[in-house]
């Protein structure tokens, strides 16, 4: 059995679609495709799809993430461009490599977001920033299947940073842009707690709702405080793996051979 890690994208109108909605497009992709894919077993037999924290509804994303089983090989990027070409505009297969390290899961431990407050100067994002960061905790609540839940949304994040949108950017209304990195903990904090946070901290409201868009998740790393790529552990398997098995096969004197 192969496994194939891929990741994916959520953008334009698709960031309103759920995790089940894309469930099923992928898996009618998987079909059109005629991936050769691995089943469960039992009286309801699904393909092996392991999908790994996936993004809000209505949030963009450029790093999402899951795995499949295959029964028979196939090589992961003609496998990734017949997938991209079976699904709609918006859901895009940008990256695939083959699993040859366990625990994809275990290394997403953060993302980066940015969320776009249309309507908000940059200088009234950054106060709001400042008072969200200076704060030892910021609690907020959410409302869950069990009902309302309070919690701490500043210890899960790691960065957060105003900054002005593009120069390219057409209008004049105001704008600011706010990078976020946070840890992924239990409870999840989302960048609506942050948000949340901003307004209980310093009654920072956006006039419409932000547009938020995950840019990237992986492992954290504390000393530089940037989100690694997950799938790079499998990329450098597959480069380590020619050299290692050259390096351990036997050595044959010059002039001899097998008979």
């Amino acid at each position: 059995m192969q496994r194939i890690r891929l990741r994916y994208t959520k953008r334009g109108r698709l960031r309103f679609t759920s995790h089940r909605d894309f469930q099923r497009a992928f898996e009618r992709a998987l079909r059109r495709a005629e991936v050769p894919m691995a089943y469960s077993a039992g009286f309801t037999p699904h393909p092996k799809v392991s999908y790994a924290n996936a993004a809000p509804t209505g949030t963009g994303s450029e790093a999402e993430y899951l795995e499949i089983a295959l029964t028979e090989r196939r090589d992961p990027e003609t496998l990734r461009a017949l997938l991209d070409e079976s699904l709609p505009g918006g859901l895009d297969i940008t990256d695939a490599v083959e699993a040859r390290t366990s625990g994809l899961a275990d290394r997403l431990t953060a993302s980066v977001w940015e969320l776009r407050l249309d309507g908000v100067a940059v200088e009234d994002a950054e106060k709001a920033v400042a008072a969200f960061l200076a704060a030892e905790a910021v609690e907020v609540q959410r409302k869950t299947k069990n009902g309302m839940r309070t919690f701490d949304a500043r210890s899960a994040v790691a960065d957060l940073a105003a900054a002005r949108p593009p120069a390219d950017r057409p209008g004049q209304e105001p704008c600011a842009i706010l990078r976020l990195v946070v840890r992924h903990v239990t409870p999840a904090v989302r960048p609506d707690d942050v948000l949340s946070g901003l307004r209980a901290v310093a009654d920072l409201a956006p006039p419409v709702p932000a547009a938020v868009t995950r840019l990237a998740q992986g492992l954290f790393d504390e000393e530089s405080g940037t989100v690694t790529d997950p799938l790079a552990p499998d990329r450098e398997a597959v480069t380590a793996a020619p050299t290692t098995a050259a390096a351990t096969a036997p050595a044959t004197a010059p002039g001899t051979g097998s008979a």
